[in-house]
């Protein structure tokens, strides 16, 4: 194995975070320095939009503690922008004017919201989600009887809609799109989530568009049209919009690095860039999977694995394989886990799925020529270990074995 005397790690998030774990586990000896632009410790995303917001008192966001740095022997280096990376000369120029240099490099940078500037020039009760300031804004802003309009009807959409609901909110979702969680979910659970959301006094428009938004005193007044031509005016006091991430990749471009038409990084199975020494992990890579093609998968299990990946690599050992996709969503007191290939051909249902019932646990399998490729819990977290198998190792799918709820889903595996 080539030595490696320094590894610089670019972003301070889940990513970032778990490789350092990943490279101590490995016994690495040599230097860690971790750069990230914002000034806290590595702290997780997915309780943004939920728990931050709802119980920030409790809420536990870090990774890694000031002292769990300092075991590990990891210079941070917070609050520090990199405006240049020079691969030739293996080195990196921070904002402030040092330079850097390093053997291997991991760039962990991320996303950011995707943005609407004709509701960003409004200057002010307009809202993205993506850090920890951002929820910290939104704890004032969401506040009994207040109006809010969500704008975006995926995950982020969806969470901060029952997040709202929860603090006694006004909620109005906008969705440009036909079904709620359109990208990630299938259409009879995007249904499922339709009926949820409006039986918990949620107001979601479908197929709506903003055609003007202004504000007047303090009011935001936003002109929408549906597909059906309709026009309405509809009353804000607080915009929060949500309609995915651009990856932060601007460095990697600037450096030559290898991109998709996304300007996602493009990382072969190593999480390896087009530059062997430098490697991408997280939302801001696309990586290149066993079907030969590139896909960037926004989960917080991918950037751990991805991490675990490039510091396997790193230490020349042997590293695991990418999953089929896995994330989960909590919604209005609901847990949704999902893992595989959600366009699936057909899905069935184990259990009840009844909106009437107060706890609804079920199962959803994705078959595709009768093999498992897909499935989703509901309320039923300790079950989604076993689907993954399932989904992992291809199995046959069985109506007969797999929908009766008095079979034991671990002695199918």
């Amino acid at each position: 194995m080539e030595k490696v005397e320094t590894v610089l790690i670019i972003g301070a998030g889940q990513a970032g975070a778990s490789a350092i774990l990943e490279l101590r586990a490995q016994h690495y000896q040599g230097k860690i320095i971790l750069i990230g632009d914002e000034q806290h410790l590595p702290y997780e995303r997915p309780p943004l939009s939920k728990d931050a917001i709802l119980t920030p008192e409790q809420c536990k966001l870090e990774i890694l503690s000031a002292e769990k740095l300092l075991e590990l022997g990891v210079v941070h280096l917070a609050g520090q922008a990199v405006v240049k990376i020079e691969p030739n000369m293996h080195q990196v120029h921070l904002h402030n004017g040092d330079v850097i240099g390093y053997d291997k490099l991991l760039l962990a940078t991320g996303g950011s919201a995707r943005r609407l500037p004709d509701l960003d020039a409004l200057n002010q009760q307009v809202y993205t989600l993506r850090t920890l300031e951002d929820a910290q804004a939104l704890i004032q802003v969401l506040q009994p009887n207040r109006r809010i309009i969500l704008i975006g009807g995926g995950v982020i959409g969806l969470e901060l809609a029952s997040s709202a609901r929860a603090k006694d909110c006004q909620v109005t979702l906008l969705e440009v799109g036909s079904r709620l969680m359109g990208r990630t979910t299938p259409a009879i659970l995007a249904d499922y989530l339709l009926t949820q959301h409006c039986q918990h006094g949620i107001d979601v428009r479908l197929n709506t568009q903003i055609k003007q938004c202004q504000l007047e005193g303090d009011e935001l007044v936003l002109q929408l049209s549906n597909s059906r031509g309709d026009v309405e005016v509809l009353r804000a006091d607080a915009i929060i919009y949500g309609i995915g991430i651009v990856p932060n990749s601007q460095l990697a471009v600037a450096a030559g690095l290898a991109v998709d038409g996304m300007s996602a990084i493009q990382v072969d199975a190593n999480c390896q860039t087009s530059v062997a020494d430098i490697y991408a992990a997280g939302d801001v890579a696309t990586q290149l999977r066993c079907d030969g093609q590139y896909r960037r998968v926004e989960t917080w299990e991918n950037a751990n694995l991805q991490a675990a990946i490039f510091a396997r690599h790193v230490m020349g050992v042997a590293h695991p394989q990418a999953n089929p996709a896995w994330f989960w969503s909590d919604q209005l007191g609901t847990n949704y886990q999902f893992v595989g290939d959600m366009g699936a051909d057909e899905w069935y249902i184990r259990g009840e799925m009844d909106h009437s019932v107060q706890n609804p646990s079920f199962i959803l399998f994705g078959v595709s020529n009768q093999i498992i490729v897909a499935g989703i819990t509901v309320n039923a977290a300790k079950e989604m270990r076993h689907v993954k198998k399932m989904v992992a190792g291809h199995s046959q799918f069985s109506t007969e074995l797999h929908l009766d709820p008095t079979q034991q889903l671990r002695k199918m595996v």
